[in-house]
């Protein structure tokens, strides 16, 4: 197939990218390497596929219609992942015109070319941050999301009911994926992954909120990449899905920090602070549908996920163990 990636440059774009061409799909892709956290390591994830066979990637913003119509130029595209947005729950209470401009608007204009270019699937991010403040756990699909605690959570439910109206109303197949806490090599600055990481190995102070008492979700990107590419290529899936995509395994954040320092052979300095706004407790993801429906399964614990992440942490900063 030829898919289009939006956020190439990104995260999991990059990762998903590779493993897509790995697989023998043409990737077209396309970024606007905004600077909500450093550029160069969003072109150095450029250039791990600016040189691969089958690979074209656009500097474009999804919200542009002119730019994102150049991702079409080259032929048909059999199937869309949108996995470009404005992330950052925090950010959210600082800049909120972003995440209408790249969530709201730009999610619009990737389900209108779709449409227009007839594109069969569109598969997009959504987020566990759309169960907002709800206590039962784990959280599944149909637990209630009327009730969003950060301005970002709401933009990804936003995302769900607009592409519930674009299958309905056009027959487009929308797949959402909602990601729970996802990490591992060429991770975010802005997580809790890098920032410890960071911290430690300056020997400053590592920030730990809600006085250490949260619970994540902890997901390794290649089992997140595993179930994207699943529901790409899947042909049992049906015109509107939701999914969580998870490691199905709730962590307590203060067992990480023993991971992680164990990785590090640093013992860590912790400063406890309250819960920030936006933030929850605990997330949990029931996986059961997905699971179901593609075969999901994750297979990477924080025990071996957090070393690889900082193997590759040392060797991208050249830090030597």
């Amino acid at each position: 197939m030829r898919i289009l990636v939006t956020g190439h440059a990104g995260f999991i774009g990059m990762h998903l990218s590779e493993a897509l061409l790995a697989r023998g799909h043409e990737v077209v892709g396309i970024d606007n390497f905004n600077d909500y956290y450093k550029v160069e390591l969003k072109r150095d994830r450029h250039r791990r596929l600016a040189g691969k066979p089958g690979f074209r990637g656009i500097e474009g913003d999804i919200a542009d219609r002119q730019a994102l119509d150049t991702c079409f130029a080259g032929g048909r595209i059999d199937a869309v992942c949108n996995l470009a947005a404005q992330a950052g729950v925090r950010y959210s209470l600082i800049n909120p015109y972003a995440y209408g401009t790249a969530n709201v608007q730009g999610f619009i204009t990737v389900l209108e070319a779709c449409r227009h270019h007839q594109v069969p699937r569109l598969v997009y991010a959504s987020s566990s941050s759309v169960y907002g403040g709800n206590t039962k756990l784990p959280f599944s699909e149909s637990d209630p999301v009327e009730t969003p605690v950060s301005l970002y959570a709401a933009t990804k439910r936003a995302n769900e009911l607009i592409a519930h109206s674009y299958s309905h109303l056009f027959g487009l197949q929308t797949v959402g994926l909602r990601f729970f806490t996802v990490y591992g090599p060429w991770g975010r600055p802005d997580m809790a992954m890098w920032l410890f990481t960071d911290a430690m190995l300056k020997g400053e102070p590592i920030k730990v909120f809600n006085h250490g008492k949260m619970q994540r979700d902890f997901t390794f990107v290649a089992d997140i990449v595993q179930g994207v590419v699943g529901c790409l290529e899947s042909t049992q899936l049906d015109k509107y899905e939701l999914f969580n995509i998870g490691n199905h395994q709730s962590e307590d954040l203060m067992r990480l920090v023993g991971v992680l320092s164990k990785a590090l052979g640093i013992e860590p300095r912790i400063e406890l602070h309250p819960i920030q706004p936006g933030d929850v407790p605990a997330t949990y993801a029931d996986i059961d549908r997905i699971r179901r429906k593609i075969g999901f399964e994750p297979t990477t614990s924080i025990d071996v996920g957090v070393p690889r992440f900082v193997e590759w942490y040392r060797e991208y900063h050249g830090i030597r163990a």
